[in-house]
């Protein structure tokens, strides 16, 4: 029951509810206005649903960039119908999608990735004078590990993704590249932070907050917790850093 109440609160499934419950209003109010003389085109029906299903979203509390996919979901999937794609190509899609993104409905982490520049900046917080385990967690195509990996080839560097084809993306590139970098597939929650000296983490705004909770109760004195562009919002960082001049900070706190 936890683990259905759990997919019942996640917020794409939510949003799927709402777009449901916005249907039957927009037959109402089609089935209004074309009994008024303004009948609309199906472009105007797709509008209607989502601007209906943008409407519940607010109501009910969903974050602002549902209450863009929902208004903006109804035309796009009329705009693929429009296409004549075969039946395949959206098989095809949805497994792509599928593999890419995964649970992200439950953890509500999208797939972010960062850059160099990141990379970089992590590397310089890696202590000089002796070996250290860095686990990336959501570490998507597993660039960062990779980096450390050949940079500090003394250090043991993982990351740890849910979704299968980053996971095996990043998997076969550190097969091929023959390192130490280690990747395995699974939920960072169920790590023991304790094991690290350094955990990275770019995931999203609405996992920080658990995240620091964990973090809080299992690092270890003289350990290091990382976060790429999202910020904790009950704890100010011991460290801000501008990885990259323009873009996201990254943000160090100290335990």
């Amino acid at each position: 029951m936890t683990l259905l109440r759990q997919i019942a609160r996640a917020p794409a499934v939510r949003a799927a509810l709402l777009q449901a419950l916005a249907f039957p209003l927009t037959l109402a109010l089609v089935y209004l206005l074309a009994r008024g003389g303004f009948p609309l085109s199906w472009l105007g029906v797709a509008l209607a649903q989502g601007a209906l299903a943008a409407l519940l979203s607010w109501r009910c509390g969903l974050a602002s960039w549902w209450r863009a996919i929902q208004l903006l979901f109804p035309a796009a999937l009329l705009a693929a119908l429009s296409l004549h794609l075969p039946p395949l190509a959206f098989l095809l899609a949805f497994v792509l999608l599928l593999g890419l993104y995964w649970s992200t409905f439950r953890t509500q982490v999208p797939f972010y990735p960062s850059g160099p520049a990141v990379w970089e900046a992590v590397a310089q917080l890696l202590p000089a004078d002796r070996p250290a385990r860095l686990i990336d967690i959501g570490s998507g195509l597993g660039g960062l590990v990779l980096h450390l990996a050949r940079h500090r080839p003394d250090c043991a560097v993982s990351g740890i993704e849910l979704a299968p084809l980053p996971w095996l993306w990043s998997a076969a590139r550190a097969r091929l590249a023959g390192g130490a970098a280690r990747f395995a597939r699974g939920d960072y929650e169920r790590l023991d932070f304790a094991d690290y000296d350094i955990v990275f983490a770019y995931l999203s705004p609405a996992v920080m907050l658990a995240l620091w909770q964990k973090a809080a109760r299992e690092m270890r004195p003289g350990t290091m917790l990382l976060s790429y562009e999202f910020c904790i919002p009950v704890q100010e960082p011991d460290r801000v850093i501008a990885a990259t001049p323009s873009g996201p900070a990254l943000y160090v706190w100290y335990f």
